[in-house]
């Protein structure tokens, strides 16, 4: 288990990103944290990866689920629901906006036959991402970029489809990683995805909601929340024809919120990401990092996240935030 506690950078260079990550919160400045949306993504993600595979697997992100079934069971559901609405099939070229260690594409490969390619501006990601493709023989279907998404390396018209899950929220506009997309797909090309986004219910003028939207932000390597009309907007800004947009959250059963794996603890999986489960993983951590067996800023790192569960459960309570609303885009 000392192992999964490793992380990309030497000792030193953990304690300097921890430090720049701090301060870009600790400023509360939105406008600073919109100018370095970039390097605070990668930054955040060289210290939370390993913990995100521990807690989550492979697929980083939120799904609705139905009585009786798991989160693992939600998760993979929730991805190929994109593969369907996108209509993919083999042999398309498909990308993948934001794709971490590349869970997703991968099951949306399986089911699909498609090609995916996916971009993440961590290298860290692209590397761990690579080795899970070799493990898996998906060498073939699936491949991992590194880069920025809101300047991607990818020739116009050169994908037949793309999607995102929860991924663009790290951008300080929306219009940079999706006018990205709209230049890089085929004409009558469909876009998808997932977005992290506050609701009608967020009152800015209330003090505990600002607290807890600053929260999941802090938490989540975030520069900014936005409401879900942004999304809307931003897409068509672009050139996109929306053809659907709606918030998925209600489409968990009752007993079965969205953010229930963040506080129950009825399988593995949810242990790790329930309160209780964050205690046991923050103790542990402490000792890997007294002996050495982790690098120094761990413990810190750990904390951050328990932060963010604990902020994403309140709002959630509160109905100001969604971790899945959902858009289906088209290139005309």
């Amino acid at each position: 288990m000392a192992k999964t506690f490793q992380k990309s950078l030497s000792e030193e260079a953990v304690k300097d990103v921890i430090g720049s990550y701090t301060r870009s919160f600790d400023e509360q400045d939105e406008a600073a944290r919109k100018a370095k949306s970039s390097s605070l993504t990668n930054d955040y993600y060289d210290l939370v990866t390993d913990f995100y595979e521990y807690g989550w697997g492979q697929s980083f992100h939120f799904a609705p689920r139905h009585r009786g079934e798991s989160v693992r069971e939600s998760i993979v559901r929730h991805e190929h629901r994109l593969a369907l609405r996108l209509g993919l099939t083999p042999g398309m070229k498909v990308l993948d906006v934001g794709c971490g260690v590349g869970g997703p594409m991968r099951n949306i490969a399986r089911i699909s036959g498609a090609h995916v390619n996916g971009i993440t501006i961590n290298q860290y990601q692209v590397d761990r991402g690579t080795r899970h493709n070799e493990k898996e023989r998906l060498t073939d279907l699936c491949t991992l970029t590194q880069g920025d998404f809101t300047k991607m390396p990818f020739e116009a018209g050169s994908f037949d489809a793309a999607y995102t899950i929860e991924a663009c929220c790290h951008a300080a506009d929306r219009r940079a990683p999706f006018g990205e997309v709209f230049r890089v797909l085929k004409p009558g090309a469909y876009f998808a995805g997932y977005e992290w986004c506050l609701t009608d219910g967020y009152d800015a003028a209330n003090e505990h909601h600002r607290r807890v939207k600053l929260g999941v932000e802090r938490g989540d390597g975030l520069p900014d929340l936005v409401h879900t009309s942004e999304i809307d907007r931003s897409l068509k800004d672009v050139g996109f024809e929306l053809l659907e947009a709606r918030d998925l959250v209600g489409e968990s059963h009752p007993e079965t919120p969205w953010y229930e794996s963040l506080r129950s603890g009825v399988s593995l999986q949810g242990f790790r990401n329930s309160r209780a489960g964050a205690f046991v993983t923050h103790q542990l951590v402490r000792v890997l990092e007294t002996f050495k067996l982790s690098p120094r800023g761990t413990v810190d790192t750990h904390q951050m996240l328990r932060g963010a569960q604990q902020a994403l459960v309140e709002s959630a309570k509160l109905g100001i935030f969604t971790p899945m609303y959902f858009f289906l885009a088209r290139k005309p």
